[in-house]
C-alpha cells in the first residue's frame, strides 16, 4: 500500500479528484487504534464559481482559509453544531477546491468504529455518511490541516491496487435552495452496489 502524492492533490480537476479518491484507503490513528476504510462516496465542491462550495465567490473565512492552503490537507468543518465532516483539500494554493469524504467502507479497526459510533452496523449505517465518518474515526477540528500524504501524520490516503467498478454520479446530497441550479451539478459520486453508501442513493431537486 503506498501513500498518495503531494502532487495527486494538486489536478485543478476536482471532479476528476472526487473520482479518483473512490476506492482509495483512509488510514487513521486515533487514541492509539489504526482504522483502515476504503472511500466509497466523495463529492466535489469547487471555489469561487460553485455556489455549493464554502469558498463560493472568493469567500475567506476563519474556517476557510484551509481550502486556500495547497492541496493534500484536511478540512474539517462542523455542520449544524453538531456533526464533523472530513474534506480533502485540493488545486494549487488559493484555488480552494475541495472533496467531501461522504461514505467509507471498514477494512481494519470495524470494532473500534462500531464502539465510537455505539452501533453494530456492517453497512451504510455505520459509516455512510461524512459525519458518521468522522464519529467513527474519532475525527474532530483538531485534524483540521493535517496533512495526508505525510508519513508521521494520523491521517492519511494511499493506494492498495483496488480497481473500483462501476460509479454512479448524482447530484450532492442536502443542498440548499439557495444554491440554486448549482444543486443539480452530478459531483456526487459513489461505488456502485456497495453496501457502505450513504442513502438516498439517487436525489432529484425540483427547483
Amino acid at each position: 500500500m503506498k501513500l498518495l502524492s503531494k502532487n495527486f492533490y494538486l489536478s485543478e480537476d476536482v471532479a476528476a479528484l472526487a473520482l479518483q479518491l473512490l476506492g482509495k484507503v483512509l488510514i487513521c490513528e486515533s487514541d492509539g487504534i489504526i482504522s483502515h476504510s476504503r472511500i466509497v462516496e466523495t463529492e466535489a465542491y469547487r471555489g469561487p464559481d460553485d455556489r455549493a462550495c464554502h469558498a463560493f465567490n472568493y469567500r475567506r473565512t476563519d474556517r476557510t482559509e484551509v481550502m486556500y492552503a495547497a492541496g493534500g490537507c484536511a478540512y474539517v468543518y462542523i455542520s449544524y453544531g453538531m456533526h464533523h465532516l472530513l474534506n480533502v483539500v485540493t488545486a494549487p494554493q488559493d484555488k480552494a477546491h475541495a472533496v467531501l469524504i461522504r461514505a467509507v467502507e471498514p477494512i481494519l479497526g470495524l470494532e473500534s468504529i462500531q464502539q465510537r459510533r455505539g452501533i453494530e452496523a456492517n453497512n451504510y449505517l455505520l459509516t455512510g455518511g461524512p459525519g458518521k465518518i468522522c464519529q467513527g474515526l474519532g475525527i474532530d477540528k483538531s485534524w483540521n490541516r493535517l496533512l495526508f500524504y505525510d508519513p508521521k501524520s494520523p491521517l492519511r490516503i494511499a493506494d492498495d491496487g483496488f480497481k473500483p467498478g462501476e460509479v454512479i454520479s448524482t447530484p450532492r446530497v442536502g443542498m440548499s435552495v439557495h444554491v440554486g441550479p448549482h444543486a443539480h451539478w452530478p459531483w456526487r459520486y459513489y461505488l456502485a452496489g456497495n453496501q457502505w453508501v450513504s442513502r438516498p442513493l439517487k436525489l432529484s431537486y425540483s427547483w
